[in-house]
Formats: C-alpha cells, structure tokens, sequence
C-alpha cells in the first residue's frame, strides 16, 4: 500500500523532521510513504478574510493536482470526524487502495478540497500548529499500521 501525505508548508524546525522521519522510517516495513509538500501562500502580517480565502483557493488549486484519483483521500480539518487509534487502523485496512491525508495551512483547507475527499478526519478538538500535525499523524499512521499488523508498538 501507498500512503500518501499532501502537506501545505515545510517543517523548518529540525525536531520536527526529525520525528516524521523515524515515524516514515519505521512505517517502510507496512506501506511506502510519499510527501508532497504544498508551497504555503503567503499573507500580509494581518490578513483580512478575503486574502485568507484566496490563500485557501491558491493552495487548493495546487493539492488538487496532486491528489491521486484512485486513493482513498482524508481531509484533517477542525470540523471532521473524530477516530480512535484503532477506528483509524479499520478506515486504513478498509480502503482497499492507497490513502491519502491532506494537511492543509494554519488557516484549513479550502472547500474544494475537503469535497474532494472521501473522509474529514479531526484529531482534537484542540487546536495544533500544522508543522506538529506532520508528527501527530505519521506517529499515528505508524500506529494504525501497528494494529493492522498485530504488533506490539499499540498498547
């Protein structure tokens, strides 16, 4: 299986990268993990709600052309549902074809994306800074694939 993580803005802090590698690392015996990184649109120091619309659309019309056509794609937005470790584990054994996850910016996604997708995921309804979310999810990418495979790593 592909997994495939579409993410808008890179992972300047090396504590970061760090940690998403060792989880990409670890995952190379279930799946192959790909990253596509999204250049973040940039805004004035207070953005009004237009500009952020238009950073929206900007950087959605860009992971659209990326999103493969035959995964099974899942948004990670506030408004999403909410899945335990093991419920995310079933939805990735489920999909019967690669997964995409799409992070989008500090301010979303843009609608056009998350319609384009088949799950609106929400890990929290705590608020994250994008970059930590990379972490979030690889760690828990690696966690479902750990549940798929019985292994110990999930307690």
């Amino acid at each position: 299986m592909n997994v495939n993580v579409i993410h808008v803005g890179n992972l300047k802090e090396k504590y970061y990268a760090e940690a998403v590698a060792e989880y990409e690392k670890r995952l190379l015996r279930y799946c192959n993990v790909r990253n596509v990184e999204i250049k973040e649109a940039r805004l004035s120091p207070s953005p009004s709600d237009a500009e952020i619309a238009a950073a929206l659309e900007a950087e959605g019309k860009r992971i659209l052309e990326f999103l493969p056509g035959k995964s099974y794609k899942i948004a990670l937005c506030v408004e999403g549902k909410q899945l335990s470790s093991p419920e995310l584990a079933d939805v990735i054994s489920n999909a019967a074809r690669d997964v995409t996850f799409i992070i989008g910016s500090s301010y979303g996604l843009s609608e056009n994306v998350k319609k384009a997708c088949d799950l609106h995921l929400s890990f929290s309804k705590m608020t994250f800074p994008h970059r930590l979310m990379r972490v979030i999810l690889a760690e828990q990418i690696y966690r479902a694939f750990s549940i798929i495979a019985c292994a110990e790593y999930h307690k």
